[in-house]
């Protein structure tokens, strides 16, 4: 194998000529304390000449550019390597004058397509810190580089083919009411688009993007009870059953239970800012009445069964709330059992609960449609989950869109490959 083709192998580069391989001492804080780079002088291949960077396309060349430029490629051994090579300039057609396309690098970018793709596994699957110290660069270098290698992912694939049931749902990304909204294929379970913002204009966007004719074949419409999710989906998939996942109406009964608590709580202190006997037996009792009665330990029990003969109003709220978590498990019998459910919370004497029936009828159809078509958010979330551990690694990146490039990558069944790895084949 001659040299040549040996260093298009090292370097994970096509279509490149090696001109020549020298090796340089690195100024000072460029190496990270290393004392020698590694620099290949290379042109790209004849067939590969005077390309646009953006469209790839033949063009007339325009000008020499700024001369010599180096790329960032993936290290030779414990030293750093770079490909130098000139960067003219071309007249494109459709672009006006842009840089010429390398066969090596992708356009704009300072690192070779075998680093990025390289960076953007470790990424998806490695600590912040081992990738930083692994590929020599900087947090935020990473996020760019996921955003282009997503970018072209998402140029080559149509990741909103088939979508017949979608889940939907916002995760906050950062303080300050930072929110992405994403959305989920139940058929897949893919994460098939996620954007920054929760309203009605991020979710019109998805719509937009998705087209009238694909918008009318969705099915299903799983989400929450967000008036911004109803009304879009209502305007542009109406036809869609739109189903409210049971784990978001019974933690509305639990937030009304919690409510009852304190109320009960506050009663017993006597409206006083001190501690009494009374206010001393419902400490810590939030846990007990949370959970469900196969999951409390022997103390919690105990402790329920005296909530049960000294808080008798309480006691109720507790009924209430575990009368509906089992009302939502009947199968094809929920809508009977609810229904029955809805009469006894409105004769309950208890504000919190009758609250709670008035918004369980507004949102009849989607939360009987949940038992009727054996559909749930549990997917969606569950992806916020994965979502949450990402933005914890992320955190550092400038921008949303480097976060989301980051997911999409991890969870949008488009994982990159390691560069000169073939692929495993079952």
């Amino acid at each position: 194998m001659r040299n040549t083709r040996i260093w298009t192998r090292l370097l994970g580069v096509e279509n490149t000529v090696i001109e020549q391989v020298e090796a340089e001492e690195a100024e000072a804080g460029d190496a990270g304390g290393e004392e020698i780079v590694i620099v290949v002088s290379a042109r790209p291949a004849k067939g590969r000449r005077q390309r646009c960077g953006i469209c790839d396309r033949r063009c007339a060349k325009y000008d020499v550019g700024e001369g010599r430029r180096r790329w960032r490629a993936l290290d030779i051994g414990t030293l750093k390597a770079v490909i130098e090579a000139d960067a003219p300039r071309v007249t494109c057609p459709a672009h006006g004058v842009v840089v010429a396309a390398v066969p090596w690098a992708r356009h704009d970018a300072g690192h070779t397509s075998a680093f990025d793709e390289t960076v953007a596994w470790l990424a998806t699957a490695c600590s912040k810190t081992t990738v930083t110290q692994l590929m020599r660069c900087g947090w935020r270098t990473v996020g760019n580089i996921c955003a282009r290698v997503w970018a072209d992912v998402e140029a080559g694939v149509d990741l909103l083919a088939g979508l017949r049931r979608i889940g939907i749902d916002e995760i906050s990304y950062k303080r300050h009411h930072k929110y992405l909204t994403v959305v989920v294929d139940h058929d897949s379970g893919r994460l098939v688009w996620a954007a920054a913002g929760r309203d009605k204009a991020t979710l019109h966007a998805f719509f937009d993007l998705l087209g009238t004719e694909r918008s009318a074949k969705i099915t299903h419409v799983s989400a929450d009870a967000a008036d911004w999710i109803a009304t879009v989906v209502a305007e542009r998939c109406p036809d869609a059953v739109r189903v409210m996942d049971p784990f978001h109406t019974v933690q509305w009964a639990t937030s009304a239970l919690d409510e009852v608590r304190r109320q009960t709580w506050n009663t017993e202190r006597g409206g006083k800012r001190r501690t009494t006997t009374g206010s001393k037996s419902l400490k810590k009792s939030r846990f007990a009445l949370w959970k469900n009665p196969e999951d409390l330990t022997t103390g919690q029990q105990a402790q329920l069964a005296f909530i049960a003969k000294a808080h008798p109003t309480l006691h109720r709220a507790y009924l209430l709330k575990e009368g509906l978590r089992m009302a939502l498990k009947q199968g094809e019998n929920t809508a009977e059992v609810l229904w029955d459910w809805v009469r006894w919370a409105r004769r309950c004497r208890l504000a919190p609960f009758v609250k709670l029936q008035r918004s369980i009828v507004k949102h009849w159809n989607a939360i009987t449609a949940a038992a009727e078509h054996q559909l749930s958010n549990g997917l969606v979330e569950s992806m916020n989950t994965k979502i949450r551990l990402i933005t914890r690694i992320a955190f550092g990146f400038k921008t949303p869109n480097a976060l989301i490039a980051l997911a999409m990558l991890s969870l949008g069944g488009h994982r990159p490959h390691l560069p000169g790895r073939q692929l495993a084949t079952r």
